[in-house]
C-alpha cells in the first residue's frame, strides 16, 4: 500500500502572519479587513474573499439560496459577458459592453464546440426554450441563465450594465455554504466594507421562510491562499 505524499509545509512567512491572528476570536468586519490585508500572502494583487456557513438544508428545495448583490465597487475582476438575444436586441448588448453577442449561430456554436469563454450568459425568456440544447454544457458550469440571478430578462442593456458595474451571482453549494469576492487587497477598507455590507444585507433578505434555527453560522474572510479569520456576525 503507498503512502500518500506529504503536503508541501507552510513557509516561515504564513506562519508568522498566522501568528497574527486569534483563531478563536470573532473580529468586529472592520478589524478582519485590516488583518485580512495585512496577511495576504501571494505576490500578486490577491481577491478578498467571504466565505458564510448557513443553517439551511440544501436538500430542500424551499430552502435553496441563489440571488445577486450589486457591490459598490465591484470585485475589481473583469468579467466576459455572453448575449444570446434576437437580432434587435444585440446591438443594444454591444453598446452595453457585452464581450460575446450573437443568436441561434452562437447556440449552434457552443452545441457544437462546447466551448464556453465566458463568465456569464444572459438571454431574454423568449429564447430560453433555445438554449435547452446547450443546458448540458451550461448548467455543470454555473451558467445557465436564471430569472433568480436577473440573466433572463428583456432588459438586455440594463442587465450588462449592471454586471459591468460589479453585480455578483451567489449561491449556496450542497454543503449550505456561500463563496464570494468582494473585492482586491488594494481596495481601500471603506470600499471592502461597503461591497461586504451590501452582500450581508441582500443575504438577509433572500433567507429562506420555511428554516429553523440560525441562518448564518459562521462568516471567514482570507485573501486568496491567505489564512482564514472569523468574523463576528
Amino acid at each position: 500500500m503507498k503512502r500518500k505524499p506529504k503536503s508541501a509545509p507552510h513557509s516561515q512567512r504564513y506562519a508568522e502572519l498566522v501568528s497574527k491572528i486569534d483563531k478563536i476570536k470573532a473580529y468586529p468586519i472592520e478589524e478582519a479587513i485590516k488583518l485580512v490585508k495585512e496577511t495576504a500572502t501571494t505576490k500578486f494583487e490577491s481577491s478578498i474573499e467571504v466565505a458564510i456557513r448557513t443553517g439551511i438544508d440544501p436538500s430542500k428545495t424551499d430552502q435553496q439560496i441563489r440571488s445577486t448583490a450589486l457591490l459598490p465597487h465591484g470585485t475589481g475582476k473583469k468579467i466576459k459577458i455572453a448575449v444570446i438575444a434576437p437580432a434587435d436586441k444585440q446591438k443594444d448588448a454591444k453598446e452595453a459592453g457585452a464581450t460575446i453577442v450573437g443568436g441561434e449561430e452562437l447556440i449552434e456554436e457552443i452545441a457544437k464546440t462546447k466551448k464556453t469563454n465566458f463568465d456569464v450568459l444572459i438571454t431574454v425568456p423568449e429564447m430560453m426554450k433555445d438554449l435547452g440544447k446547450i443546458a448540458k454544457i451550461l448548467g455543470p458550469k454555473g451558467l445557465m441563465p436564471s430569472p433568480k440571478t436577473e440573466t433572463v430578462t428583456p432588459n438586455i442593456k440594463k442587465a450588462v450594465e449592471d454586471l459591468s458595474k460589479g453585480k455578483i451571482t451567489f449561491r449556496a453549494d450542497d454543503t449550505g455554504n456561500i463563496h464570494l469576492s468582494i473585492g482586491k487587497t488594494k481596495f481601500d477598507d471603506q470600499k471592502l466594507l461597503e461591497n461586504y455590507n451590501v452582500f450581508m444585507e441582500t443575504l438577509k433578505k433572500v433567507k429562506p421562510g420555511s428554516m429553523k434555527g440560525d441562518y448564518i453560522k459562521k462568516i471567514t474572510l482570507s485573501s486568496t491562499m491567505g489564512p482564514g479569520i472569523k468574523v463576528q456576525i
